[in-house]
């Protein structure tokens, strides 16, 4: 274990405990990694439960051999591989075939997830992740649930109209494809905004599944420039609701307020299926093992009774 990992450790064991309903909330809480994440793979593993779904990025960087060798891996290593799809990073229909070809010959192709893209303009034939489900080809490959992002506290650069415009469209086109689906969100340090974009949700009739995006265990100068990057509400008050100091940026932050502040908002709307999402910033280990600490699950190598519905 390098000396970073070492720190990751500690600072998620000086955790106190949480809550019932914020160990609820993590029950089957997912986690994201890089195809260059491959490596900590192993150290993160034995962290987590068998089946643990491990969203897989599709990032500028990444090759396709990358792509698969990242969910080859996941999937041998008893976890459920989700792999992002990135419309506008598609060059051609080429592309998004030989993609799902490879998911499919390796088992890997059941769940996908589904997400614009970076590029402000697409490098090929899709233009967003509406093209995606409206192409076919996912269902030709073996796909069963598409996941799409939601936005809790909106898009720096699409109007909140668009943004639920865009997610009917999506979500009507998936029940017309006989897909199921789930809504996973940006990361959010406004755990009041998430729980009122959840209850607004509930209140559309968007019954599908929400996870709700948090960042794992940190640098905190580190998370606050994703932030940035990303266009999230980072300032003075959200920050100290979310546990951290302004005046001391050197150190690492986790999300256990997070969780429990959302646990508790939660409870005055309608929210109905939620978990949480942990974006592994600061690592995928240290992601693992503070999710090991804080939710009190099962780990790989014991005995798995979620029942196939629960996944």
């Amino acid at each position: 274990m390098s000396a970073d990992a070492g720190a990751q450790s500690r600072t998620v064991t000086s955790d106190p405990q949480l809550s019932g309903s914020a160990r609820a909330l993590l029950r089957d809480c997912s986690l994201e990694m890089t195809a260059r994440d491959v490596a900590s793979l192993a150290d993160a593993v034995p962290q987590l439960p068998p089946r643990t779904r491990m969203h897989l990025t599709f990032l500028e960087n990444e090759t396709l051999p990358m792509r698969l060798e990242a969910a080859r891996a996941v999937r041998e290593a008893g976890l459920v591989p989700v792999p992002h799809i990135a419309a506008r990073r598609l060059r051609s229909e080429k592309d998004l075939r030989d993609y799902l070809e490879g998911l499919a010959e390796l088992g890997a192709s059941e769940k996908v997830f589904l997400v614009g893209g970076d590029p402000a303009r697409p490098e090929g034939p899709y233009e967003d992740a509406l093209s995606l489900i409206r192409s076919g080809h996912l269902q030709e490959h073996g796909v069963h649930a598409a996941g799409i992002t939601g936005y809790p506290e909106g898009h720096p650069q699409i109007t909140n109209d668009a943004l639920e415009q865009s997610q009917r469209h999506k979500l009507a086109a998936l029940a017309e494809a006989g897909l199921d689906t789930w809504i996973t969100s940006q990361f959010s340090f406004d755990a009041d905004a998430v729980a009122a974009w959840i209850g607004g949700l509930r209140r559309q009739g968007v019954t599908a599944p929400v996870r709700i995006g948090a960042p794992g265990p940190a640098g905190i100068k580190r998370l606050l420039g994703f932030a940035r990057r990303l266009g999230i509400s980072a300032n003075t008050s959200l920050i100290k609701k979310y546990g951290l100091s302004v005046t001391q940026l050197v150190g690492r932050s986790t999300p256990q307020v997070f969780v429990e502040r959302t646990a508790s908002a939660l409870g005055s709307v309608e929210h109905g299926t939620t978990g949480i999402h942990l974006y592994t910033f600061g690592g995928l280990e240290g992601s693992a093992a503070w999710l090991a600490r804080s939710a009190a699950r099962p780990t790989a190598g014991q005995e798995d009774d979620r029942e196939d519905g629960d996944r």
